[in-house]
């Protein structure tokens, strides 16, 4: 038995495990954790196919159970989350907030679904992203209750408590899913600046936000990413 072959998927299981394990993290309320898991999920999906690239084994199996093990950790995770958020700014007297509204949370888990299949299928999506990868978006999504919970701003609390602010959030987050917005990658083909220089422009950016706000970062990378990709968008079409 060619063992080699195996491990990819073996990966792949392992970033399902982290995502289940996540979601009953946020069942707990403890975001804090879920995000780890999440991110380690993340970490064994980048490896999943690097492993099957080096070891030259990549398949239509591997394919499949890579989306279907990241629509746990990046789909349902950050639904799931969401519909927390929501139950938790809805009114407890208002019976159709508090019973019914939270459930369109889920609308993320819908939007990262379609975009998963339709990345399966969509060959423009090698060297960069059209539209946001479901990984960014869960992160997105799974650090909003830890800015609540750690941030100090009384502002940023009522707005993130706040359900139309969720709800806005929500179907941002499908949107910008399956938008038709190229997105740069971070892989890197070439090691020398020109070539990577946006990448580097990026991660630079990105590690001094983290040592500075520190979860607080993290949604605003995100919109850094698309904002940055939109930018290079316009001046590669000059």
């Amino acid at each position: 038995m060619n063992i080699k072959k195996h491990i990819p998927n073996l990966i792949t299981l392992i970033n399902l495990f982290c995502g289940c394990v996540a979601i009953v993290f946020i069942s707990q309320t403890n975001y804090e954790m879920a995000f780890y898991m999440v991110c380690l999920g993340i970490f064994f999906d980048f490896f999943d196919g690097f492993f099957a690239r080096l070891f030259k084994v990549s398949s239509p199996l591997g394919l499949q159970l890579d989306s279907l093990a990241d629509m746990v950790t990046s789909g349902v995770a950050p639904g799931y989350v969401m519909y927390t958020l929501f139950l938790k700014s809805a009114n407890p007297h208002d019976v159709i907030a508090s019973s019914y509204i939270p459930f369109l949370g889920f609308i993320i888990a819908l939007g990262s679904c379609y975009r998963l299949a339709n990345f399966n299928i969509d060959t423009r999506q090698t060297d960069s992203f059209i539209g946001l990868p479901t990984p960014a978006n869960s992160l997105f999504i799974l650090s909003l209750p830890l800015v609540i919970e750690f941030s100090e701003s009384l502002m940023i609390f009522e707005i993130l408590t706040n359900h139309w602010v969720l709800l806005a959030i929500t179907l941002c987050s499908a949107y910008i899913l399956n938008a038709e917005i190229p997105l740069f990658s971070l892989k890197v083909k070439k090691f020398n600046f020109k070539d990577n220089a946006l990448q580097i422009v990026f991660l630079v950016i990105s590690l001094i936000l983290v040592l500075l706000l520190h979860f607080t970062a993290v949604p605003l990378i995100i919109i850094f990413y698309v904002l940055l990709s939109i930018i290079n968008n316009i001046f590669l079409k000059k």
